[in-house]
């Protein structure tokens, strides 16, 4: 071979090895996220993770403490929830090495061995080894992306094979072989699960660039999965509360910003596990956002757990319908998948948020909302036609507008009744909620903060409306659970509500109106003679008492006199 042909054919190689290095990141991440970055579509691994993770670190843009950091401090628990800015590791101070973990652990921590044994970080090779036909050959891929992901990074040489994912790897560093157990050991974030997992880690943290309201109903980035605990820690009342216990409650499903192992349990990270809709319900339940109880009362939940037993979750989402033998949606069927592909920005198609309102309801014609809900509709058509898809998706639009009318409502009486200063103990026992947080009718501080008179029963009542019923009947129709939205949640209870609101209303107002004539009696009667209320009629009645007491010394007299003229 000549010299010529040889340097061509080296040219060759390295452009195809640096194809293959950067054909992973690229695939499937939002172009807005390189938009946001500033980032070229050729970029490298290692260019696309070091962009994302100076923005995931920089407190200016979500990380850490958040705004009313100066109000809060951490419990001993809320270290495991944002491990970069608060873990420390406990008081072990000597030397490991990497195959001591799980010879020391198997004894302490036995349940996490285990979980790591089952993994797929427990053994590379089975997977590697695996037949095409096998359901789970399509990691064999995802190994291979990882690999060109850590070359692209210095992690791993050049032609080098990932031998194994141990304990160090995610506890010290990819590659280390030896650390101090006290100085080295840290808790993984999502950014040290993204060295490997970079397509996962861009396409979640694309949510932030995906998500912006066009009238700015939610702040940038929000709500999601990305930016989940920057809402957490600026959220005023559980920033301000003195209960951190408590807040710790709201900061374990809000920790998603820091961590992935709410969905990818951690250290077996079963992808099966994270498929199922009980992944999504630690979180995704209860009062304010009740997805799972909305979903599995559902049709699309009476299948799932009549059929889903049948159905092969070792299949990729892509292929879950096609190859899969699903027959029905899951939580992550429908919201991981737009315009036809699947990823873990699970945003873009939101459009209603976590709180209906006429912000949202009033400008639905909108382009932005408009192309979400064909993009809904197109994922409906998986299983469903166009029109019944459509009409289904304007029913939904039309039923949650009907209920903000129901919140609007009770708005309107609240607001007016603290206006007159009408709410019970308002002018005589209503402290203010703690600091950032502050005084209104029904706040969300009322949920989570009690003193005196705040809240009332009625600034709890319409709390529930604003913040919980509509959402409970908004995700009634949503998941088309028909009680969720008509008799059981959602519309009922928004009726019981207004009319418990508008009852105390009706109430404080008689009782406002009676207040006012009973001091206005009072203050006729004060106009009378026998009030003493001035030093004027003080004096008067002073020198009538005079008078009277000399008249009555003069008829006591009188008998005398007229006895001694008659002698």
């Amino acid at each position: 071979m000549s010299r010529r042909l040889l340097c061509r054919a080296i040219a060759i190689i390295l452009s195809c090895f640096v194809l293959s290095a950067t054909q992973f990141a690229r695939a499937e991440i939002p172009d807005e996220l390189y938009k946001a970055l500033k980032l070229s579509k050729d970029a490298t691994p290692k260019e696309v993770y070091d962009a994302i993770v100076k923005r995931y670190y920089d407190p200016k843009q979500g990380h850490g403490k958040g705004a009313f950091a100066d109000l809060w401090e951490p419990t001993p628990f809320t270290r495991y929830l944002e491990p970069k800015t608060l873990y420390v590791a406990p008081d072990m101070d000597f030397e490991v090495k990497r195959t001591e973990c799980v010879e020391c652990h198997t004894s302490v921590t036995p349940g996490w061995v285990h979980s790591w044994q089952k993994s797929v970080h427990g053994n590379l090779d089975e997977i590697r080894g695996l037949p095409a036909k096998d359901s789970r050959s399509y990691k064999q891929e995802l190994i291979t992306g990882v690999e060109n992901n850590l070359h692209s990074m210095g992690l791993l040489p050049q032609g080098e094979k990932l031998r194994e994912v141990g304990c160090i790897d995610c506890h010290m560093g990819v590659g280390k072989e030896a650390g101090n157990h006290k100085t080295d050991l840290h808790m993984p974030d999502a950014a040290a699960c993204g060295q490997c997992h970079l397509k996962q880690f861009a396409e979640r943290e694309s949510e932030r660039d995906t998500q912006s309201w066009p009238q700015k109903q939610w702040p940038d980035g929000r709500p999601s999965h990305a930016l989940s605990w920057q809402a957490n820690v600026e959220t005023a009342i559980w920033a301000g509360m003195s209960q951190r216990e408590v807040a710790d409650g709201c900061s374990m499903c809000h920790t998603m910003q820091n961590t992935c192992n709410s969905c990818h349990t951690r250290h077996e990270f079963s992808a099966v596990e994270a498929r199922k809709p009980e992944t999504c319900s630690t979180c995704h339940n209860g009062v304010d956002h009740n997805e799972f109880e909305a979903f599995m009362l559902s049709k699309h939940g009476v299948v799932y757990q009549t059929q889903g037993s049948t159905w092969d979750w070792q299949k990729p989402l892509a292929k879950a319908f096609s190859e899969g033998g699903q027959v029905g949606p899951t939580c992550q069927t429908c919201h991981m998948e737009f315009n036809g592909e699947y990823s873990h920005n699970l945003v873009r198609k939101v459009r209603w948020g976590f709180e209906p309102k006429p912000e949202i309801a009033d400008n639905l014609n909108d382009p932005w909302f408009q192309k979400r809900k064909e993009a809904w509709i197109g994922t409906c058509t998986q299983c469903h036609s166009p029109s019944f898809a459509t009409s289904y998706l304007g029913m939904m639009d039309s039923g949650t507008k009907q209920g903000i009318e129901l919140v609007k409502e009770a708005r309107g009486v609240m607001q007016k009744l603290y206006d007159d200063k009408l709410l019970v103990g308002q002018t005589t026992n209503r402290p203010a909620p703690p600091k950032p947080d502050a005084d209104s009718p029904g706040a969300f501080a009322g949920l989570f903060f009690s003193a005196g008179n705040f809240p009332t029963a009625i600034d709890y009542e319409f709390a529930q409306m604003w913040e919980q019923h509509i959402m409970q009947h908004f995700k009634g129709l949503a998941h088309v659970n028909p009680g969720g939205f008509t008799y059981s949640q959602g519309w009922s209870k928004l009726i019981r509500s207004l009319a418990r609101i508008k009852d105390a209303d009706t109430q404080l107002r008689e009782k406002a109106a009676l207040e006012a004539r009973v001091e206005a009696l009072e203050a006729k009667g004060k106009q009378g003679w026998l009030d003493l209320d001035t030093p004027t009629k003080r004096a008067a009645a002073g020198g009538a008492g005079f008078g009277l007491a000399g008249l009555g010394l003069g008829l006591l007299l009188l008998p005398a006199v007229r006895r001694r003229r008659k002698r």
